[in-house]
């Protein structure tokens, strides 16, 4: 059996919102390579471009118009220019001057982001189609390269797997970035690496059963980006698309109970995208607004109870470590305060063979 392989691939978005069959473009600059192996991990650099489930994407038939129109519908929850916090550039005072001119306003995709269940890597098998989702490719015209690692493998065993203690606040809605120094989470991480040999492979980290009214992604950790919009998104998912909008979004409760009368916001226009992307019938109109309406951000936003990171030897021959953009960081999120003050993380270490 051959070993397990990464190789590295740019990626060119045409536009702002671009779905990139990864697929093809591996073909083209690398041939078969991955007809090697039974999987292929594929990871993102990026905290506004990443890769759907396996699973997710079969339920669409791995078909791109489908999966863009179910992006398009969180376009519209989350839409772009809104009052977003992350995009208050004067606020932003870790950036220089220089940087606040280029930083681009993209809360809206980061958003998206989180919101839709994009992840920052995910596994597939190497006849599947698999799509790079880019939520923000170009920015003022810029057109941004982006950057997707693959690795090919065979198999996968499980080296080990800990309980990691997280500390969170007493606040109701809260975020915590498990990259941050204090806590020393990646210091313990990679020195299981380094204790079970691993080369190749990945770390999952999940939410065990008990844990409720939390989630995971993988993101950047900016201030005013989590402390900030994505709090008010919890609070209320409809907050920036009111605004934007100016209707009366922001007070669900006015609207109308009769299906038929949903039709005067634009909240119907969200549904009506989420049905046709995911293939559900008509009959099913009334329930899903109801459940946009009647239930907290949790229940239709897709935020995850698990997240991976991939484990690869590219700064060091043989030796493997943690893939991770510049301004990626794995991030705990909850909705509902722990009594306890503190979260369990399963964290089991993947080993590709």
């Amino acid at each position: 059996m051959e070993s397990a392989k990464a190789v590295d691939l740019a990626l060119t978005p045409r536009s702002r919102l671009d779905v990139i069959n990864v697929t093809e473009v591996l073909k083209r600059q690398f041939g078969d390579l991955l007809s090697n192996y039974r999987k292929a991990l594929y990871y993102s650099y990026h905290t506004t471009a990443g890769y759907f489930d396996r699973s997710f994407c079969a339920r669409l038939n791995h078909d791109c118009d489908s999966l863009r129109a179910y992006v398009e519908s969180f376009q519209n929850l989350f839409p772009p220019n809104a009052d977003y916090q992350h995009d208050q550039m004067e606020q932003r005072t870790e950036l220089s001057e220089e940087q606040r001119h280029q930083e681009p306003r993209n809360a809206d995709s980061h958003l998206t982001f989180m919101g839709s269940g994009l992840s920052n890597c995910a596994t597939y098998a190497p006849d599947t189609p698999v799509y790079f989702i880019d939520l923000d490719g170009v920015y003022d015209e810029t057109v941004r390269e982006r950057h997707t690692t693959v690795i090919g493998f065979n198999s996968e065993e499980v080296a080990t797997t800990v309980s990691l203690t997280v500390p969170v606040s007493g606040h109701s809605v809260d975020s915590v970035n498990l990259k941050d120094d204090r806590l020393g989470l990646y210091d313990e991480l990679q020195e299981l690496l380094k204790r079970h040999e691993i080369v190749k492979g990945r770390i999952d980290l999940s939410l065990p059963p008990h844990e409720r009214f939390a989630g995971l992604t993988v993101n950047e950790f900016e201030t005013y980006l989590m402390q900030h919009d994505l709090v008010e998104v919890l609070r209320n998912p409809l907050r920036f698309m009111a605004e934007k909008g100016k209707h009366m979004l922001s007070d669900p409760k006015a609207i109308p109970s009769k299906a038929r009368d949903y039709a005067k916001y634009d909240l119907v226009h969200v549904v009506n995208e989420f049905l046709d992307a995911l293939g559900l019938s008509e009959s099913l109109f009334e329930r899903v607004i109801q459940k946009f309406l009647a239930v907290p951000a949790e229940r239709f936003l897709r935020m995850k109870r698990s997240v991976s990171l991939p484990i690869s030897d590219h700064n060091e021959k043989g030796n493997g470590s943690i893939l991770q953009g510049l301004y990626q960081s794995p991030v705990l999120v909850q909705w509902k305060k722990s009594e306890a003050h503190m979260r369990r993380i399963n964290a089991t270490i993947v080993r590709f063979k």
